[in-house]
This record gives structure tokens, C-alpha cells and sequence, in this order.
């Protein structure tokens, strides 16, 4: 994979007047975007253009900022400021509008398609099409979209004959980078840990896990592993009051939990420091990514992130929705869409 991605890798060294740029735009979730975002890069190698990931949209940090390099390594990315009053950009509604986010493009141009799960065909350009002769293009989903690129995907000698999920894994590990804060943290999080960890993480707020599933399925890995260590991450006071009640040992981060059903990542003008609080729920992904087994719900794209990211196979995993109809059905569309 290294080979495929030689021309990428070396992107810090073109300047905006000597490329063909892909500028990946972001709404929702840490693990949305990031999946959302390797979606991208997977387009940027097929069309032969150069990946630029802006996360500028407010999430953590005020509108303006980007995200992304306050969390990974950035060092193979160019300027992406460069590209801030293109008009040379495709889709259209982009052009002069570079600095902008999809959140404010869909506030002025569609303001009734805040739901509609088609409405970002209209702002990224075309994932099945022929790539626009434009030279700035713009990709943004809410969601990952590899269904959509597979037989493309299949006949590029970077991605022909390898799985999805191997595939996510490796662009995780190019493009996804933690800073040394964060890596440093996971390290403090499993120092003296000799033995087996399972993973859990609930997601209690705007979208809430079936904790009571959750806290049953501990109940049986830890009588089934009395010798192994719990690491909980979660966004809720409630859920984590949940778990160390039963389990005091657990391992957590010491960090901001919601009360209410607000998502944190949506409380964020609350925090005092918002750039922690987004490295700390990294943190959380990263040292679930460490854990040796991971009790999640396949309904949270976070908790998915992090097994991609640490490889956990489907046999040490425990998703407590996989017989769940209703998001099964719901994803299947999602990803073809």
C-alpha cells in the first residue's frame, strides 16, 4: 500500500499552482469524518488528485480552525488556505466559497436538506462519473461511501484484491496519525497493564446505546476473563456512573461527560479547554483501538473507527446491535446511496 500512496505522501512539497487538489470537507462526529474523510483520500488516488482534509466547520474549536492538525499528524499536507478563494472548483456551489463548510453551503442553498441523505451529491463531486476537469475538487459525505467506489476500487492496482476494512485500516494508519499529546496519553492509559482489555464504549447522548445489553454483555466477558482489565469510554455521566458502580476498577480518561443528551462535540463552546476536549475523545478511540476485545454498538461509527484503527477482528468483538434489523437495513442503504 506504502507504493500507491508514494505521490501522496509527498504532497507537502507541491504548491496550490502545481496540482490537481481534492479538498475534503467534514460534518458530523470524530468517527464520521474520519471514515468520511478516507473516503476521500480513496477518491483523491483514483482521480489522480491531491488530498486536503479541512475540518474547519466548528466542531471543537471556533469556525475558521482547522481541526484536523490539532489531532494528527498533518507534516504530508499542503496549504490548504491556498485554495480558499478558488473558483476553478468543482461541484459549482464550492466556487468562491472554499473557506466555507458544507453546514453553511446547506444553511444558504438548501435550507429544507439538512436530512436528506442525497443532498451531498450536490456538493462533492461525482464518486461513479468521470473526475471534473476543474482544478480544485471538493468531496464531503456524512457517512463513508465505499460501496459506492468498489468496482472502481477494484480495478486499481492499489486497492484490487484487498478488503474494504484492510484497506480503511492501512488509511487510517497513512492519514490518521495521533499528535504525540495523544499517543503519549494512551501510553499513560495501558502503562503496567499486563494483561487482556476489553474495550466498551457507550455512546449515551444524542444517540443512545442499549445499556442495559451493554452492562449485561460485560457482566458475561468479565466473569468469562476475571483476569482482564475494563477501559470505558463514553460520552455520558450516566453510562460511566453505570459501569464503575459494577466494575470500580475500570480505566478511564478524566475528561468532560454530558449530562443531558446533548453530543459533546455539540457542547463544545462550553468547554474551557475545547482543543483537550477533542484530543481526549481521541484518546478514547486510540486506547480502544489498544484493547484486546471491544464490547460496542455497530450504530456508532466512533467505536467502528476504533476497531479499524486497532484491527480488532470481528471474533473479539461483541456488537450488541448486530442483530438489530433496524440499523442493519438502515446502513445497507446508507453505504450504496
Amino acid at each position: 500500500m506504502a507504493e500507491a500512496w508514494r505521490s501522496i505522501g509527498g504532497a507537502g512539497d507541491l504548491t496550490a499552482n502545481e496540482e490537481r487538489a481534492l479538498v475534503i470537507k467534514a460534518k458530523g462526529g470524530l468517527g464520521n469524518r474520519m471514515l468520511s474523510a478516507v473516503t476521500g483520500c480513496v477518491l483523491a488516488e483514483l482521480n489522480g488528485r491531491t488530498p486536503y482534509i479541512d475540518w474547519r466547520d466548528g466542531m471543537y474549536v471556533p469556525p475558521g480552525e482547522n481541526l484536523y492538525p490539532l489531532l494528527f499528524d498533518a507534516s504530508w499536507m499542503g496549504d490548504l488556505t491556498a485554495f480558499d478563494n478558488a473558483t476553478d472548483v468543482a461541484p459549482t456551489p464550492w466556487s468562491g466559497h472554499m473557506d466555507e463548510q458544507p453546514v453553511d453551503i446547506i444553511r444558504r442553498d438548501f435550507p429544507n436538506g439538512h436530512r436528506n441523505p442525497l443532498l451531498y451529491r450536490k456538493l462533492s463531486i461525482d464518486l461513479v462519473g468521470p473526475d471534473p476537469s476543474a482544478k480544485v475538487g471538493v468531496f464531503w459525505s456524512y457517512l463513508p461511501k465505499f460501496k459506492r467506489l468498489a468496482s472502481r476500487m477494484a480495478a486499481h492496482p492499489g486497492f484490487s484484491g484487498r478488503d474494504i476494512d484492510q484497506i480503511t485500516s492501512d488509511l487510517l494508519d497513512r492519514f490518521f496519525r495521533p499528535v504525540e499529546e495523544v499517543r503519549r496519553e494512551v501510553d499513560r492509559i495501558f502503562e503496567g497493564q499486563s494483561g487482556p482489555v476489553i474495550g466498551v464504549h457507550i455512546r449515551f447522548t444524542d444517540r443512545k446505546a442499549p445499556l442495559p445489553k451493554i452492562m449485561r454483555e460485560l457482566e458475561r466477558l468479565a466473569s468469562e476473563s476475571p483476569e482482564a482489565a475494563i477501559f470505558l469510554a463514553t460520552d455520558s455521566a450516566e453510562a460511566q456512573d453505570a459501569v464503575m458502580s459494577r466494575f470500580p476498577a475500570t480505566l478511564t480518561i478524566d475528561k468532560a461527560l454530558a449530562s443531558d443528551d446533548t453530543a459533546l462535540h455539540f457542547s463544545s463552546e462550553g468547554f474551557s479547554d475545547p482543543i483537550t476536549e477533542a484530543r481526549n475523545a481521541l484518546i478514547d478511540m486510540m486506547a480502544l483501538a489498544r484493547c484486546d476485545s471491544l464490547l460496542h454498538s455497530r450504530h456508532s461509527t466512533f467505536s467502528v473507527t476504533a476497531a479499524l484503527l486497532g484491527r480488532i477482528p470481528k471474533a473479539r468483538q461483541v456488537d450488541v446491535d448486530r442483530f438489530n434489523a433496524k440499523v442493519a437495513i438502515k446502513q445497507f442503504i446508507q453505504a450504496r446511496t
